[in-house]
């Protein structure tokens, strides 16, 4: 944080010194950030800059906290460290929600929206962030590979089947039952290759 950064923050109050940390914090030009892809809210008022090609990690949610904040059967989210997101525009327009005590502060884990269109913007947690490829504008195949779903959460509570083969977990992934079309055996085939496929572009320095 730079000497005016620092003064901008000691004149505000407590509550609004997030606008100083990642993943609010605004990446300025001389700082190294490369920027892999570009995103937007449904008003573009909210736009921001994605540094890591491939998120760490794709999943569907079908609890139903997603399925009603979002009005759909599940959510789509990607995860990202806070680093990897660089805001251009409308980070300061921003609307919280904390669905577990149903409060609009910037309390974490929250909800991030757009204060005008209100598109869901990213779920904030206390390390990490999950964004919503939908919002992020995917131009190739292999973009949109990066960012393919690797298994579905809280498939227990789903409103409708889904028979894709991925690893169907009745709860949290990796802490929970599989369920439905995901016997162990082919999960584990299916893990031990995205994994492989995944330490040999780490190896490579393909996936920065």
């Amino acid at each position: 944080m730079d000497e005016a950064e620092a003064k901008g923050k000691a004149s505000m109050p407590e509550q609004d010194h997030w606008k100083f940390r990642p993943p609010y914090k605004i990446h300025k030009d001389n700082e190294s950030f490369n920027t892999r892809y570009e995103a937007s809210c449904h008003c573009g008022r909210v736009k921001y800059q994605l540094s890591r090609e491939e998120p760490l990690d794709s999943k569907l949610c079908h609890c139903t906290t997603c399925q009603t904040q979002h009005a759909a059967p599940f959510q789509w989210a990607a995860i990202f460290h806070k680093d990897d997101i660089n805001f251009t525009h409308g980070h300061h327009d921003l609307e919280w929600y904390d669905p577990s005590s149903k409060s609009i502060e910037h309390k974490l884990p929250c909800k991030v929206r757009c204060s005008f269109c209100h598109s869901p913007i990213m779920d904030e947690g206390r390390n990490m962030i999950l964004l919503f490829p939908s919002l992020v504008h995917l131009k190739t195949d292999a973009d949109k590979a990066n960012f393919k779903p690797r298994c579905h959460m809280f498939y227990g509570q789903r409103v409708m089947d889904i028979p894709d083969g991925l690893p169907k977990w009745s709860g949290l992934n990796d802490q929970s039952d599989l369920i439905e079309d995901s016997p162990p055996e082919l999960v584990k085939q299916f893990e031990r290759k995205r994994e492989e496929e995944r330490a040999e572009k780490f190896k490579k320095g393909e996936n920065k």
